[in-house]
């Protein structure tokens, strides 16, 4: 079986150290992927970068892991984090996954006037960036940080890093633009809920010295569509696209 299989462990890794697998993983081993002791697969562990290992045991609840050699250092993705209003929950779902396989580095859930669901599952949404990030071949993962009300952020925000707000009602600039004009390596996106940015919350995104409204384009885009394609704009202009 050639090395697709990628797993994250908590544990630190290093050449011939032995890892515990955690039940969840064993489980996905044996009775989803359905393999062997002997099988070599990858391992990340969000410090010490990627590693080959070789299963060398598994039963119903445990396996081990073999640490060989080091396929990928360590490698932090850009400086940039995304903020963003919970959605319903399969459209959550792919806003973690989208940007994490687009190299986010900090995800912020945002309480907004409007945002659709107050039902917020930090353990999803780990176990959601974790999995992308095994799939993506990343070998750091997303800080998945704990809900806030838009209002408290905002009060103390860094205001070192530009904050990018992408404005449904279509007046401000064009988002390759803004970028062009403002290109910096530590910045934050602002997705709004699916029913926009109330009144009040515009007018207080607008007067901070540190945010910048903009538009992707002459279309109003669903909240995960908007995620996807600023993410893509901010790595092309100022992230490891741009390289």
């Amino acid at each position: 079986m050639s090395q697709t299989i990628r797993l994250y462990t908590k544990e630190a890794l290093s050449p011939e150290s032995i890892i515990t697998l955690s039940e969840e993983q064993t489980h996905y081993l044996k009775n989803v992927v359905k393999i062997n002791s002997s099988t070599r697969l990858l391992c990340f562990d969000n410090k010490n970068g990627e590693f080959s290992a070789e299963l060398i045991s598994i039963d119903k609840k445990q396996g081990t892991l073999k640490i060989l050699n080091q396929t990928k250092e360590y490698i932090q993705c850009p400086d940039i984090w995304l903020l963003f209003a919970p959605l319903k929950k399969d459209k959550t779902d792919f806003v973690i996954e989208k940007a994490t396989e687009l190299g986010c580095r900090k995800i912020q859930p945002v309480i907004t006037q409007y945002t659709m669901t107050k039902n917020i599952r930090l353990d999803r949404y780990i176990a959601q960036s974790i999995e992308a990030a095994e799939q993506c071949r990343r070998t750091d993962l997303p800080e998945i940080a704990s809900p806030q009300e838009l209002q408290k952020i905002l009060s103390s925000w860094d205001k070192e890093r530009v904050l990018y707000f992408m404005d449904e009602t279509l007046t401000s600039s064009d988002f390759l633009t803004v970028l062009k004009q403002t290109k910096t390596n530590k910045a934050a996106l602002l997705i709004g809920p699916e029913g926009g940015f109330s009144e009040v919350e515009q007018q207080l995104l607008r007067k901070q010295p540190y945010t910048q409204g903009a538009t992707l384009g002459p279309r109003i885009l669903r909240a995960e569509t908007a995620v996807a394609a600023a993410l893509s704009c901010w790595q092309l202009i100022s992230g490891d696209w741009s390289k």
